[in-house]
């Protein structure tokens, strides 16, 4: 714990805690930590002023970042057929039906990151619910993961495609790349996720949607982001 307290404290002081940054400077100080073996994720927590125990203020959904998230994604399909192979073609990791839903069933298998069905598969995943849906894996036709156009959600999946939702106290946590990605793609992507959101902003919130934005590395501290400054950096 020393040697990350250590590094922690490094990258605190180059923080300054009162101060809300810009995205990109707040990107810059975060490129300057200390250096670590591994190549920790960025991550953004957005606090919204929506009350997710209604229906009507959940705050959900599903986008490709410009720049994906540096990480590869083990991609399962459930379909039959044609699907299948299209499937595989497109670069699922693993496809099937009957034989995968028994395996996860009865041997607890969960090599996987994301579940993907075809709408005629559903009767087969409805029984894995237990299993998928605490673990956020289970397929849903409103983030793009029960579809028949199986090809495309693998490929988008495999491109970085993150799901964002809002917990129950009100905040958004999401990946928004690697610490090794340079400066301009990390601000481009959190800019893309901060965007999307923005939009996603239930009729129902009056006032300040955006309370407070934070941007952080696994093992470094965050950096408070202006919420009223300019948020949205395009892709050039």
């Amino acid at each position: 714990m020393g040697h990350r307290s250590k590094r922690y404290k490094k990258a605190a002081e180059l923080i300054d805690a009162g101060k809300l940054y810009s995205l990109e400077d707040a990107v810059a100080v975060i490129k300057q930590f200390p250096e670590i073996s591994l190549d920790e994720s960025v991550d953004l927590a957005i606090n919204l002023a929506v009350d997710p125990k209604h229906a009507d203020q959940m705050v959900r959904g599903a986008i490709v970042l410009p720049h994906g998230i540096g990480k590869t994604v083990r991609v399962l399909v459930f379909a039959k057929g044609d699907k299948e192979q299209e499937a595989r073609d497109a670069g699922a990791d693993f496809v099937g039906g009957d034989d995968l839903a028994k395996k996860i069933q009865d041997e607890g298998w969960l090599e996987f990151d994301r579940v993907i069905a075809s709408p005629d598969m559903m009767g087969v995943v409805g029984r894995l619910g237990k299993v998928l849906g605490p673990r956020g894996l289970m397929p849903n036709p409103k983030l793009g993961t029960v579809t028949p156009n199986v090809a495309q959600a693998v490929e988008e999946q495999k491109a970085g495609k993150v799901e964002f939702r809002v917990d129950k106290s009100g905040i958004i946590h999401c990946c928004i790349g690697k610490r090794s990605f340079d400066a301009q793609a990390i601000v481009e992507n959190a800019s893309e996720l901060i965007d999307t959101v923005q939009k996603a902003r239930p009729a129902t919130t009056k006032g300040i949607y955006m309370k407070k934005i934070t941007v952080s590395t696994t093992m470094g501290p965050g950096l408070k982001v202006d919420p009223a400054g300019p948020l949205v950096v395009k892709a050039a």
